[in-house]
């Protein structure tokens, strides 16, 4: 399966410049750290950082995304995560791209290429992913 990857926009650069600002006040510097930055079809952008922990603890993207559920915010359009220590940005694990697709399947991630930052949606980044059956019910 090909996935079809976009540059980003000038909003989306600014995405991974608010993320990149979350980890960069908010990290400890000793533990994996990574801050996310969601943006909602109104433009609104809600950000997130992991709460890294032994037995495992929630990723940036998910803390994000209940951000803007706190805040209102239903339909979303794009989301990022960005690396402490200057890792850049990052691509989601694969719980966060099964949330992403169950939650918001029309959400577009910002991931890392040889070429750069691109866009992808989420489908793309998740080719034959479980279907929730009981999530309409």
């Amino acid at each position: 399966m090909k996935i079809t990857l976009h540059p980003p926009t000038e909003e989306d650069l600014r995405l991974v410049e608010h993320a990149r600002r979350i980890v960069e006040a908010n990290g400890d510097g000793e533990v994996h750290t990574v801050g996310a930055a969601v943006r909602d079809v109104l433009g609104r952008t809600f950000g997130g950082i992991n709460l890294y922990h032994f037995t495992g603890g929630p990723c940036a993207e998910l803390v994000a995304l209940g951000h803007a559920r706190a805040a209102g915010a239903r339909e979303l359009s794009v989301i990022v995560a960005v690396g402490d220590r200057g890792r850049g940005v990052l691509a989601p694990c694969g719980r966060d791209r099964q949330v992403l697709l169950d939650h918001h399947p029309g959400i577009h991630v910002l991931v890392p290429t040889p070429d750069g930052v691109r866009r992808a949606a989420v489908a793309d980044l998740l080719p034959h992913g479980y279907v929730w059956a009981d999530h309409d019910a």
